[in-house]
C-alpha cells in the first residue's frame, strides 16, 4: 500500500469516527429528555410502537377488503354482500380511527415535552452562564459557543429525540413490511434498500455542508443581531437619531444579510438538486417492480387484492426507507448541532473554590494587600498590572485616581476575584483570597460598578437585589434610599416603590442617569459589609446631589474598608488615603495635603481641575 493511499485510508477512518463520536450523543440526548419530562417520553415511547404497527394492518385489511369487494362484485346492494364487506370494512375503520387518536395523543405529548424540553435546556445554560468564568464574557469565542448552544439545544434536542422515534417507529413498521413483500419474492426488500442509498449519500453530504456553514458564520449571525439591536434598541435610539447613524448600520445589516441569504439558498439549490436526483431513481424501481407484479397479475398468478396489498407494501416500504434514511441523516445532522449544546456545558470554570476553603474574616484587622501582581486580560500578551504593590489598610477610606486606562477598575475586578492573576497574590488580613470560598469572598463586598445595571423592574426590588442573602424590609430599602439621596425621587413615583422603572415594560417610569446611579448606591449600601467598593460612585451626579451625597458618605464609611475609585477631586480629597495610578503602577501615596506639598502629578491634576470648576462657575 502506497503512502497516499495509507494517508487516504486514515484520514477516512478519523472522519468515520468523528462521525460515529458525534453520534455518542444521542444517550446523553436521551437522558436529557428524560430529565426534563420523565413519565411523558414513556408514554411517548408505547404510542411510537402502536403507530409502529398500524401501517402494516392496514396493509393487510387492504388486500382483504380489495378481494371481497371483487367477490362480492355484481351481488348488488343485499344482504349477502353486507356481510363479506362488514367486517373487513369496520376492521379497515377501527384501524384508521385508532391511527387518528394516536396521532392526536402524540402531538398532544410532542408539545407537552417540547416545553418542558426547552425550559429545561434553557436552565442548564443559564446555570452554566453563571457559573463560567467572568472573562469569558470576553472571549469572542466564548461568544460564538453560547450562541451555538442556544441555536443548537433548544431546537435540535427535540429534533434529535423526534428523529430516534421516527427511527424506532419506521423500524418497526418496515420490518412488517419485509415481512409482508418476502412472501412474493427475497429479492424485493433488497430492491428497496438499494434503490434508496443515493437519498442517504445526498442527506448526508448535504447535512454536513449546513452544519459547516452555520459553524463558519457563527460570528457574521451574531453581528446581524448586533447591528439589529443597534437599530431597535432604546438605549441607543438618542445617538442614531442624533448622529444619523440608522442608514449607516442598516447598510451593514443588509449587506451581511445579503449575503448571508445568498449562502443560505446555495444550500437549498443543492439540497434541492439532489433530491430530485434520488427520487428520479426511486420512481425508476418502483416502476418496474409494478411492470413486474403486473405481468403477474394478468398471468393469473397474483390476485387484484395481492396487487394492491403489493402496490401498498411497496411503496409503503420504500417511503419508510427514504424516511429512515432521512431520518438517519437528520439524527447525523441534529447530533452535529447538539454536540454546540454539550460542549458549552462541558466548559469548566478557572476560577473556582479550593479544596479546602479558610473562613472569611468577620471584619478586617490589617487590610487589602496586592503583593507582585502581574496581570493581562485572557486574549492579550500586554499586561495591566505588572509586579504591582497596594496597601489598603483595613477600617480607612482609599481613593484610587488616575487616568482612563490606569488599571483601577482591573483592581476591582481582581479584587472580586472576577480574574486571577498570572503572578503574585491579593491578600485579605495576609490571607490569599484564592484560599477563600468565592461566594464568601464575595459576600465580604459590596461593590457599586461603573456601569450598574439597570434593572426593568420595581424600585423596591431594585434595592433588594443588593443582599438577597437576608429578609430585607421596606424600612431597610428606605434607610438605603436615603443614604444615596434617592428617596424623596421614589415616594414621588406612581407607586412609590412599587413602581415598575424604564420603559421596556408597559407602565413603567424612566430615571435619569444620576438617578439611577444613587439607586445603584442605594443597591450597594444594602449590603452591609466589611469592604465597600465604588467604581465612580458620583460620576452622574450633579454637583449639588454630589455634595449632599458626600457629607454622609464618612458616616457610612465607618468601621469599614472603602476602596472608591473615582476622577473627581471633591470624592479623594475626603479619603485617608489617596494612591495615584499610571500605566499600571501607584506613582503617588498620600493623604490629599500631602500629595499637594509633593507637586507631583495628583497636584497639576487638582489645579487643573479646580481651574476649571472655577471657570465654569
Amino acid at each position: 500500500m502506497s503512502g497516499s493511499q495509507r494517508n487516504r485510508r486514515t484520514s477516512w477512518k478519523r472522519k468515520l469516527s468523528q462521525k460515529l463520536g458525534r453520534m455518542t450523543y444521542l444517550p446523553k440526548v436521551i437522558h436529557l429528555v428524560w430529565s426534563a419530562s420523565g413519565k411523558w417520553l414513556i408514554a411517548w415511547a408505547i404510542l411510537l410502537v402502536l403507530q409502529g404497527i398500524l401501517p402494516v394492518l392496514t396493509v393487510y385489511l387492504t388486500r382483504s377488503l380489495v378481494d371481497t369487494l371483487v367477490a362480492a362484485a355484481g351481488q348488488g346492494f343485499s344482504w349477502t354482500a353486507i356481510h363479506l364487506l362488514a367486517w373487513p370494512a369496520g376492521m379497515m375503520l377501527a384501524v384508521l380511527l385508532a391511527g387518528e387518536l394516536l396521532k392526536g395523543a402524540s402531538e398532544w405529548i410532542r408539545v407537552i415535552q417540547s416545553e418542558l424540553v426547552q425550559d429545561h435546556i434553557t436552565d442548564l445554560i443559564q446555570t452554566q452562564s453563571i457559573a463560567i468564568d467572568f472573562g469569558c464574557y470576553e472571549s469572542s469565542l466564548y461568544n460564538d459557543q453560547l450562541e451555538r448552544a442556544r441555536d443548537g439545544g433548544m431546537q435540535q434536542s427535540l429534533a434529535l429525540l423526534e428523529g430516534m422515534g421516527s427511527l424506532m417507529q419506521n423500524s418497526i413498521t418496515l420490518l412488517a413490511m419485509a415481512a409482508v413483500l418476502l412472501t412474493y419474492g427475497v429479492w424485493l426488500p433488497l430492491v428497496l434498500i438499494i434503490s434508496t442509498l443515493p437519498a442517504l449519500w445526498v442527506t448526508l453530504r448535504l447535512n454536513r455542508l449546513e452544519y459547516h456553514w452555520s459553524q463558519q458564520t457563527t460570528t457574521d449571525r451574531r453581528r446581524v443581531q448586533y447591528f439589529d439591536l443597534v437599530l431597535t434598541h432604546n438605549m441607543t435610539a438618542a445617538e442614531i437619531r442624533a448622529f444619523e447613524l440608522g442608514p449607516y448600520f442598516r447598510s451593514f445589516y443588509r449587506q451581511l444579510r445579503q449575503r448571508l441569504r445568498q449562502e443560505r439558498m446555495s444550500l437549498i439549490r443543492q439540497q434541492s438538486l439532489g433530491r430530485f436526483g434520488a427520487g428520479l431513481i426511486s420512481l425508476v424501481v418502483i416502476g418496474a417492480a409494478l411492470t413486474w407484479m403486473g405481468v403477474q397479475v394478468l398471468s393469473g398468478m397474483l390476485s387484484v387484492g395481492d396487487l394492491a396489498l403489493f402496490f401498498q407494501a411497496f411503496n409503503k416500504g420504500q417511503g419508510i426507507i427514504r424516511a429512515l434514511l432521512g431520518t438517519v441523516g437528520s439524527l447525523y445532522r441534529n447530533s452535529l448541532f447538539i454536540s454546540n449544546l454539550f460542549e458549552f456545558l462541558q466548559l469548566q470554570p478557572t476560577i473556582a473554590d479550593p479544596d479546602s476553603p479558610m473562613p472569611t474574616p468577620v471584619s478586617l484587622r490589617q487590610g487589602i494587600r496586592f503583593k507582585g501582581v502581574t496581570f493581562c486580560y485572557p486574549g492579550s500578551t500586554t499586561p495591566v498590572l505588572q509586579n504591582f504593590d497596594l496597601n489598603l489598610p483595613a477600617g480607612k477610606v482609599v481613593a484610587i485616581v488616575g487616568d482612563n486606562g490606569a488599571g483601577k477598575s482591573t483592581l476591582i475586578k481582581l479584587l472580586c476575584r472576577f480574574y486571577d492573576p498570572e503572578a503574585g497574590r491579593i491578600e485579605i488580613d495576609g490571607v490569599d483570597i484564592r484560599n477563600f470560598a468565592i461566594a464568601d469572598l464575595r459576600r465580604l463586598m459590596t461593590v457599586l460598578f461603573q456601569n450598574p445595571m439597570e434593572y426593568y423592574l420595581t424600585a423596591g426590588q431594585n434595592i433588594e437585589f443588593g443582599d438577597l442573602s437576608r429578609s430585607t424590609t421596606r424600612a431597610d430599602w428606605e434607610e438605603a434610599a436615603r443614604w444615596s439621596d434617592i428617596h424623596d425621587k421614589l415616594m414621588k413615583l406612581p407607586q412609590g416603590y412599587d413602581s415598575v422603572l424604564g420603559k421596556l415594560f408597559p407602565g413603567g417610569t424612566e430615571l435619569s442617569g444620576g438617578e439611577w446611579q444613587r439607586l445603584a448606591l442605594a443597591r450597594a449600601y444594602l449590603r452591609q459589609s466589611t469592604i465597600m467598593i465604588l467604581d465612580e460612585p458620583t460620576s452622574a451626579m450633579d454637583p449639588w446631589t454630589e455634595a449632599s451625597w458626600l457629607d454622609r458618605f464618612r458616616e457610612m464609611a465607618i468601621d469599614r474598608t472603602a476602596i472608591v475609585v473615582t476622577h473627581r477631586f471633591s470624592l479623594a480629597v475626603r479619603a485617608d488615603v489617596i494612591h495615584v495610578m499610571k500605566a499600571g503602577q501607584i506613582v503617588e501615596s498620600g493623604s490629599h495635603q500631602d500629595l499637594l506639598r509633593k507637586q507631583g502629578l495628583y497636584a497639576q491634576s487638582w489645579r487643573s481641575q479646580t481651574q476649571v470648576e472655577k471657570a465654569a462657575s
